[in-house]
């Protein structure tokens, strides 16, 4: 007769002897979150995983967020609970395309999301965040034309902040894409003491009823630290767990409004599972890997944002 195993347990007994580090994006389930050394957004990830000392750096996220662990960190093992878990961002870029768009730009300084492949970052001149892709943008000679990419609707948001204009690659998230203003009007009109707080993915309809534009990071801070007690949230529902913790008290309405519908929730991101972590940590694989080449071009463009950054 099996026994059910306590998998929070035995991850931290995994942890243990494979000096292993985990590190969870604020989009994964909460249990996941619960068990990882370090939570946060892409950029706070990535520089986690620059500085660690771990044998192993176990990434609860998506695909391209162990790339950018691996790219930081040659020598290391670093493990994806699922291969799977991709990100449409990214899958909406491919390099052979985003090669021949680079093409038609000739001399044009690359800023790429952090949402992208390492053959699209290869092609970068530097890679920005949510939470500094205005800082970035405002460190490109002035003299010099921006293409940026995959995501036009940050694109079009660092636009608005920086005064730069930029060539915009046309991608969007699936998940940011589907959050609807009339239902966001209408969840603003059944709670009127509700600040709306929103990621910068979303479309620049969502964007304009926001009373707070940010990055994940931003956006838990800014609701942690906020004197208002409601709010809703226009990001992937995940986020809510740590905004809970960090102001139990607050209330957090997801925007679109739980209806039955999980559409405000990543599939790619809740790939990721406890008994995948577990699985992944005792049988040490999927492993991510890349070819060195590969890996060494897309180091310089990820290297200069930690610098741009500091």
């Amino acid at each position: 007769m099996s026994t059910e195993v306590d998998y929070a347990q035995e991850i931290q007994e995994l942890k243990r002897s494979m000096n292993a580090v985990i590190l969870a994006h604020y989009y994964q389930e909460s249990e996941v979150q619960d068990v990882a050394d370090f939570v946060g957004d892409s950029l706070a990830l990535a520089q986690a995983a620059e500085r660690t000392e771990a044998d192993v750096i176990v990434f609860c996220g998506v695909h391209f967020m162990a790339e950018t662990a691996k790219i930081l960190n040659p020598t290391r093992q670093v493990l994806l609970p699922d291969l799977k878990a991709g990100c449409s961002l990214s899958d909406r870029c491919p390099p052979a395309a985003f090669k021949v768009f680079k093409e038609k730009h000739p001399g044009a300084f690359v800023v790429s999301y952090v949402n992208s492949s390492a053959a699209v970052k290869a092609m970068s001149d530097v890679i920005c965040t949510s939470s500094n892709a205005v800082r970035i943008v405002n460190q490109v000679p002035k003299e010099r034309q921006i293409l940026f990419a995959p995501d036009q609707h940050l694109g079009r948001h660092v636009m608005k902040e920086t005064g730069r204009d930029m060539v915009l690659w046309p991608g969007s998230c699936i998940v940011h894409e589907i959050f609807s203003e009339k239902k966001l009007v209408g969840l603003k009109v059944e709670h009127p003491d509700a600040e709306v707080v929103a990621h910068p993915e979303c479309e620049q309809s969502v964007l304009r009823h926001a009373d707070f534009i940010g990055s994940t990071k931003a956006l838990l801070e800014y609701v942690i630290k906020s004197p208002k007690q409601k709010f809703i949230i226009v990001t992937e529902a995940g986020i809510l767990h740590q905004m809970k913790k960090g102001a139990p008290q607050k209330t957090f309405i997801p925007a679109p409004p739980d209806n039955g519908c999980a559409c405000n929730e990543c599939p790619y991101m809740r790939l990721n599972t406890m008994e995948k972590l577990w699985k992944c940590m005792k049988d040490r694989t999927p492993e991510l890997t890349m070819p060195e080449g590969l890996r060494e071009a897309a180091r310089a463009p990820l290297q200069r944002m930690l610098e741009w950054s500091r």
